[in-house]
């Protein structure tokens, strides 16, 4: 079998590689999962609602139908990342995509609380199998430059359109058929996901030798497991809650000590040399920000559009939507971005763009004429969005050899997964600081949002995009 990572030549001198038919196969598989995944974090949102009806589940329990999946998506992105490099990525993701389908059956046929929030929990589990070794598969499936810009770019464009269409297709499926589609759908999906993964992906480049790092381990899987717990609680416990700053608190602790056992060990879990990396730290600050910004703020918006304007369910849901197509747009213009800008310069900038974006919701009022200024400011937004879920990606991955690229992945997804699990709860507690006044909540915290992205952007400028070399946009 040939290396997937060999391009064939452009058929035109000079120009840009492309892909074998054995790289387009492997892409078909991996960015299939990454959408389904995608979807169905949405999908399911959308149904929550009725699943508590239906199942006569309280308010708390349904918390935990989003927190059991938060808490292992989260948790154990980093942990399985690093499996991948030693146990193999192909390995993995197999296994990942069979306990989602295990998972999403059982969330089927649920009847109570337990089993559905033990579906969610496995789901959770499953995504942080299969996200970092489908990445890892692809970025070292496609060498560094052209094509894995070109690779990724489609990865973040297909992201984006996931969880639009989730939106759409859960409202559809709750609405003529039932909630337990949400679940069950994942199944023929998954299915077919294997498959292809037999028949066309195999593990490209060299496994690390080195042994697992149980006390690196214990310790960051522990500390992500309070932080993530800590936050999720805060969005309807309050960020005043005794358990909450408990949890937080300790999440810190951990994750410091995490720090310190990996400068003793003789096999890091995550090496010295990786977390001091400008490119890697600066990257997934920047898409931690990205990620939970664009989550609050669409969270915000269905607050205002519903609570503020009146707008029903169908009309939110077609108002965010609609913009989510230029996520699309903007996954697909991102390489031609980097390429010419940089990676880093095109993330700070992106940040900057959503901030600006973003910075126009100021102005909604009482009118409900206003749904078309929240339209085209989400439509900007989720564009420079689409352009910062890409760089981000690509200056994490950039520089770092292909047997560590499942740490490397590790890092940029459990980042995605903190953001998604950051935003709402942040940005909630500001809109709900003053009871009886919305409005004014729903201003405050999107200000937050505008100034939490343009720190996120000066960092980047400052510390990446500044230094920025030729070489980095070849």
């Amino acid at each position: 079998m040939a290396d997937p990572g060999q391009a064939t030549r452009s058929p035109v001198p000079g120009g840009p590689p492309r892909a074998t038919t054995e790289q387009k196969r492997i892409l078909a598989v991996l960015l299939g999962a990454q959408f389904m995944l995608a979807a169905d974090f949405s999908i399911l949102t959308v149904a929550l609602p009725v699943i508590g009806d239906n199942l006569g589940l309280s308010v708390g329990d349904l918390q935990w139908v989003t927190t059991g999946f938060a808490l292992p998506a989260a948790g154990l992105t980093l942990l399985f990342g690093r499996a991948g490099d030693l146990a193999g990525r192909r390995t993995l993701f197999l296994a990942g995509i069979t306990l989602l389908a295990i998972a999403s059956l059982a969330g089927t046929f649920a009847t109570g609380a337990g089993v559905l929030i033990a579906a969610r929990v496995a789901q959770g589990v499953a995504t942080a199998m299969t996200i970092p070794s489908a990445m890892s598969l692809l970025t070292t499936s496609f060498p560094e430059g052209p094509m894995r810009r070109r690779a990724l770019g489609i990865n973040g464009a297909l992201l984006g359109g996931g969880f639009t269409a989730g939106a759409f297709i859960g409202g559809l499926l709750t609405g003529l058929l039932s909630w337990r589609w949400a679940f069950l759908i994942n199944v023929p999906v998954a299915l077919l996901l294997f498959v292809g993964a037999l028949l066309f992906i195999r593990d490209s480049g060299e496994r690390s030798t080195a042994k697992l790092d149980i006390p690196g381990a214990l310790t960051v899987t522990a500390g992500l497991l309070a932080l993530v717990y800590g936050i999720t609680t805060a969005g309807h416990a309050g960020w005043g809650d005794i358990w909450v700053l408990v949890f937080l608190s300790s999440g810190v602790v951990l994750l410091v000590a995490f720090w310190f056992v990996e400068q003793r060990s003789r096999h890091p879990l995550v090496p010295a040399w990786v977390l001091r990396t400008r490119t890697v730290a600066v990257a997934n600050v920047g898409g931690v920000v990205t990620i939970a910004m664009v989550t609050g703020i669409c969270f915000l918006m269905t607050l205002y559009l519903q609570e503020v304007l009146g707008y029903s369910a169908v009309a939110t849901g077609l108002a965010l939507g609609g913009p989510g197509l230029l996520v699309i747009l903007g996954g697909t213009l991102a390489p031609r971005f980097i390429g010419r800008y940089g990676s880093s310069r095109t993330l700070a900038a992106s940040l900057l763009l959503q901030a600006f974006a973003f910075a126009t919701l100021l102005l909604i009022g009482t009118d409900r004429a206003a749904g078309v200024l929240v339209v085209v400011a989400l439509a900007f937004g989720f564009f420079g969005h689409a352009l910062s879920l890409v760089s981000y990606m690509v200056t994490a991955t950039s520089g770092i050899p292909d047997h560590e690229q499942g740490l490397a992945t590790g890092l940029s997804t459990t980042s995605m997964q903190i953001g998604i699990t950051l935003g709402i709860p942040v940005l909630s507690a500001i809109a709900t600081s003053r009871p009886g006044v919305i409005l004014h909540g729903l201003r405050a915290a999107t200000l937050a949002d505008v100034v939490i992205l343009l720190a996120g952007a000066a960092a980047v400028w400052v510390f990446l995009a500044r230094k920025d070399s030729p070489a980095d946009r070849k």
